[in-house]
This record gives structure tokens, sequence and C-alpha cells, in this order.
């Protein structure tokens, strides 16, 4: 009997480090977050990017619009996607689709009124959807009334943008310095009318604003109260680190490494860009966020900034440098698109794991990480690393600690279409450059519309001329299409967000390992079962031992949780964690119990080999 009872204690033991292990081991707990801090809804959410123009048009002129998004709403709801943020739909010449503003709290009317935003909104509401707005604080369009009202030199908006005399050289007029538009060639437009130049970073048709006027801040800050006062959960800023300019205006140092001397990258941008006065100015519109949410007693209200420069820089855009002002809740990390080499070829398990080693190692103690892999501005994931690897990549975004950032398309695995003529062009970008090198500048063939299904123009549009032509292998992968598939990217991508209320995702550690083509790592909280990913990202075959990431773990097997759509192994399989298979391309999440979890057994084991004996 006293056998009987030290195996009913043990069991009792382990009992109750595990009881929540026992069942079906794909169970989401009621509250799986009872010791550990409660996480804000943003802080392990899945932000879907939605570019208004190419998702759903709702009324057949070929342009997508807030009614078309309403109606497609719901498809985010079922691929289990909870935030979304839009791509401006603010009143605008559209010279840069939407970034050239000419009213900030108005709807452009080819996406509809303030009514159908509205609706948009409520529905919304409804799915439990949250809705981020793209915030463009650093220009506007040339058309705004604050803007033709500055070139008037009306007194009260003469200081609203940048204006600076010209510089004259042998009797010769010049613009005030050498610095480059991001669009191809000088960022000063001559005005007639003013006789001076105005700034732009962008194109010509988008001045920028003057931030050193206390004025400018306070209508910009107001454009945030407007749109919160009407219901949004946050803003994603544009361009921030454009936001102030050195007073000096000195000409930008060459950056030798740019032969083109129109190239935005010719010069290095020290007094035109990442200046210290714009992260103040994000400190300040946090606080402000912060205020409103605590005077409404609301939901957390979000900043995200977006700026392409250096990890140090981007981690000031999180806080302070002597930690005491709070900045955006998150930068966009744009590690995995710029810091990864953009050939499926070229893409190495070393280089993924030192791209996100580097982002753990600046990112401040504390704050939450996001991982995006696309946006309207960069090629898509299929064209960049090929399509064989968009399942792993996007099981990669999926799994690591924080946001995860989806562009529209990513979740059936759509490409750019590069098929889009010189004629057929309407990205100012590239209309910037000339027919010769305009593939290398252009945006469209990452903008193409959705591809709902295989009817005409892919379900987007009943228009004969679409505003940018479909790609032209919908008729083959289109999501209706996957979601009629036994497996699919589509029914992949549910499954991994579903996954991420998993405790392991939500609160687990990261320890990655690059094993030859394999980027292996695991997601583990004590005492708690361990999701350990393993994904190969070469075009060769790989035998897989896990052992140098699985630490204290005394299990010898581990059993497939999801698997990408081409995989030699399916739900359930059970795999030996020191030696296995992985194909070329292939990638497995498995589910490892913890040693704790291996007492309950061989405690319950015994204890029926006990019984049976007596």
């Amino acid at each position: 009997m006293k056998l009987l009872g030290y195996l009913l204690a043990t069991l009792a033991i382990a009992l109750t480090a595990e009881s929540h292990l026992l069942g079906d081991k794909r169970t989401v707990k009621a509250d799986p977050r009872h010791d550990h801090p409660h996480l804000d809804w943003w802080q392990s959410t899945v932000l879907y990017q939605i570019y208004p123009r190419s998702f759903m048009d709702s009324d057949g002129d070929g342009i997508g619009d807030l009614n078309g998004i309403s109606s497609r709403l719901a498809h985010l709801q079922e691929a289990g996607v909870f935030a979304c943020w839009l791509s401006p739909i603010f009143s605008s010449p559209m010279k840069d689709f939407g970034y050239d503003i000419s009213d900030f709290k108005s709807i452009n009317p080819e996406y509809g009124t303030m009514e159908d935003f509205l609706q948009l909104l409520h529905e919304a509401r409804r799915l439990n959807i949250r809705l981020i707005l793209d915030f463009v604080p650093n220009h506007t369009s040339d058309l705004h009334e604050w803007f033709v009202k500055s070139e008037d030199n009306d007194p009260e908006y003469r200081d609203y943008y940048v204006w600076r005399d010209a510089k004259i050289v042998d009797g010769n007029r010049e613009p005030p310095n050498n610095w480059l538009s991001v669009f191809h060639g000088p960022a000063w437009t001559w005005s007639e009318k003013r006789q001076q130049y105005y700034l732009h970073q962008f194109a010509k048709e988008q001045p920028d604003l003057n931030f050193e006027n206390p004025r400018v801040v306070e209508e910009m800050t107001d454009v945030l109260k407007f749109w919160l006062d009407i219901g949004v959960d946050g803003f994603r800023v544009d361009a921030i680190n454009h936001l102030f300019e050195d007073p000096s205006f000195a000409d930008n140092p060459p950056n030798r490494d740019v032969y083109d001397p129109m190239d935005y990258n010719h010069f290095d941008t020290i007094y035109s860009k990442d200046l210290p006065k714009s992260y103040q100015q994000v400190y300040d519109w946090r606080r402000y966020m912060d205020e409103y949410a605590e005077e409404q007693g609301s939901d957390t209200k979000i900043l995200l900034t977006e700026a392409y420069t250096d990890l140090t820089n981007t981690m000031k855009w999180y806080i302070s440098e002597d930690g005491t002002q709070k900045g955006a809740h998150f930068s966009f990390n744009f590690q995995l698109i710029m810091g990864l080499k953009a050939l499926p070829e070229q893409l190495t398990a070393a280089d993924v794991k030192a791209t996100i080693d580097e982002w753990f190692d600046h990112l401040p103690e504390g704050l939450t990480p996001n991982w995006v892999l696309g946006n309207h501005d960069r090629p898509r994931v299929a064209s960049r690393f090929g399509v064989d690897l968009v399942d792993n990549m996007n099981i990669l975004v999926q799994t690591l600690p924080g946001v995860a950032v989806t562009y529209y398309g990513e979740e059936i695995g759509m490409e750019d279409f590069r098929g889009i003529s010189w004629e057929d062009t309407k990205d100012p970008q590239a209309c910037g450059s000339n027919e010769t090198v305009y593939q290398q500048y252009t945006r469209d063939p990452v903008r193409t519309p959705m591809q709902w299904d295989d009817s005409e123009n892919a379900g987007f549009s009943t228009s004969a001329n679409p505003w940018l032509p479909l790609h032209p292998n919908y008729p083959q992968n289109n999501l209706a299409q996957q979601k009629e598939q036994e497996r699919s990217t589509f029914k992949l991508y549910q499954e991994l967000v579903r996954l991420r209320v998993d405790h392991a995702l939500e609160y687990g550690d990261f320890e990655s390992v690059a094993l030859g083509n394999v980027f292996a790592y695991r997601r583990h909280v004590e005492d708690h079962e361990s999701l350990v990913i393993a994904l190969n990202l070469g075009s060769t075959d790989a035998t897989v031992d896990l052992s140098p990431i699985l630490l204290e773990s005394s299990y010898a097997e581990g059993t497939v949780d999801v698997s990408v759509t081409k995989s030699i192994y399916k739900r359930d399989d059970v795999v030996p964690l020191d030696s296995f298979p992985l194909p070329a391309y292939d990638g497995i999440i498995l589910r490892v119990p913890s040693s704790a979890t291996k007492i309950v057994i061989s405690a319950l084991s015994l204890l029926v080999s006990f019984l049976v004996l007596f």
C-alpha cells in the first residue's frame, strides 16, 4: 500500500503542475494568462493592411472603395484577423494615390462618403475588428487650402510649409541645396507666384509641412482628435522620419555607393531625415493618445510609425534614449524585408537567424516586437523569396513573438505582376523616372487587385478596366479556390492565426538555431508545452536534429500541429526530435510536452500497471 500511496502522491503533484495539459492538446484554455501580465489588445494581434484602391470595388468603376471593404470584412474574421490598417482614404488628387491629401477630415469621393466610412466602422465593430487609419503628417497635396494660401503669402499660412530663397550661382537661380526627392530628382520646386522654392521630399505635388510652426503641430494633432472622436482605434504614421529638417539646410554629403545623381540615396540624408525633433513629436503625440484614451475611458489607442532607417534610429521611435518618454506602440520592423537577400537561392537560415537576433538585440527590454514581410511599397513574399517559400515565411511571421503584419493577398500567396507596361504605369515613383528604368522604381506590381475568385477581374470589379491590371495567374490562385482545397496557403494561414492564442506563442521565450538550410526555433513557457518550429528554407532535403533548442525537455518525440501545404507531414504525426527528414521548402510546427507532463504520463503508467497487478 505504501507504493500505491507514493504513486498517488506523485500523480497528484504532477497533475497540479500540468492540469491544463490534459485533454485535447490543441484546446485553447479559458484563462491562459493566469501567471503572466495581461497583454493589451494590440500586443499579440495580427494587423492586416488593406490598400483600399485594390481591395474590393462595389460600384463598378474599377477602383476599390469603402463599401467594397465593408462587404469583405467577413474575410478578415474568417481568417482570424481582428485588426486592420487602411492606407489613406482621405480627399486627394491622387498624385500619390492618397498620400497627397487635400483635406485630412473628409473621404476621397472615389472611395465613398463619410456615411460610408461610418458604416464601415460599424461593420468592423460588429465583427470585433479594430480599425487603424493612415496618418500622413509630413506633407499635404499642393491643392490643400493651406498650401494655396501659403503660396499666396497669406500671413496666417505663409509659414505652414518649408519655403526657401533661391541660391544664385553665376547669375542663375538654383535650389537652396542638393537635397533629393524620394521620387527621383530635386526635392525643391520653384513657385513663380511666391518667388521661392518649396520643399517636397516626395512628389512635387506633396509640399512638406513646416513643423517648426506650432500652429502646424496644432492642426495635425487636431486631425488625430477628429478621427479618434469618430471612433478609430489608432494610426499608422507615414514617413515620420522626414518630419523635421536641419535648420542649416546644408547640403547632404555624397553617398559614393549610388551613382545615379537623381537617385534619393545618392546623398546621405543627414540634414533632411531622422532629426531629433521628429522623435520628440512622436513622443508628444503618444502622450496625447494616451491622455485621450484615459479621458474617454476607452481601450488603448495605438500609434505606429513607419520609418526606413537603421535599427538604432528605429528604436528611438519606441522610447526616448533616456527612457522617460514613450513613443510609438511599435515602429514597423522592416528587417525581414530590407535585411534578407531577395532571391530564394540566396536566402539562408543563418541570415534569417542573424536578422531576427539583431532586432532582439536592439529592442529595449519590455517593448513589443513586430514582424513585417510586405506592404504597398515592397515586393510581395512570393516574388521576393519564391512561391515555394510563401508558407514557411507565413509560419515565421505568425510564430515569432509580438505583432504579425499581413499585407492583403499574402494570405493566399499573391505575386507581383511585373507585366504592367510603361504606358499603364500609375506610380509617381516610377513616372518620375523613364521607360528604361521605371521597373526599378514602380510599386504598381505589388498593388494589383485582390484575387477573390476566378470570375472576371478575380471578383474585384465588374469594370472592363480596373485601375491596375490583374495578375494573369488569378484563375489558378485565388481565395475561393484555396478555400475549397483540402490544403492551401489560406487554410494554413487560418491555422497559424488561430494558433497565436497558444500560451507558448503569447508568452513563450524564443530560442533559435540555424541548421544548414533549416531555421529552427522554440517558443517555450516553463512547465508548459513547447512549440518547436522547423523551416527548410533551401532547395535541398535536410535531416534535422532539434536537440540544440530543446534545452531541459526530456521528450524524444514531438507531435505535428501544423505543416506547410506540400509537407510530407500531417497533423498528429509523431516525429523523433533528434533525427527526422525535412524536404526542401518543408516546414512544420511540433508540439512538445514539458518534463512535468512526462511525470504525469509516467505516474499514470505506473498506476495502471499497479492496478492491473492487484
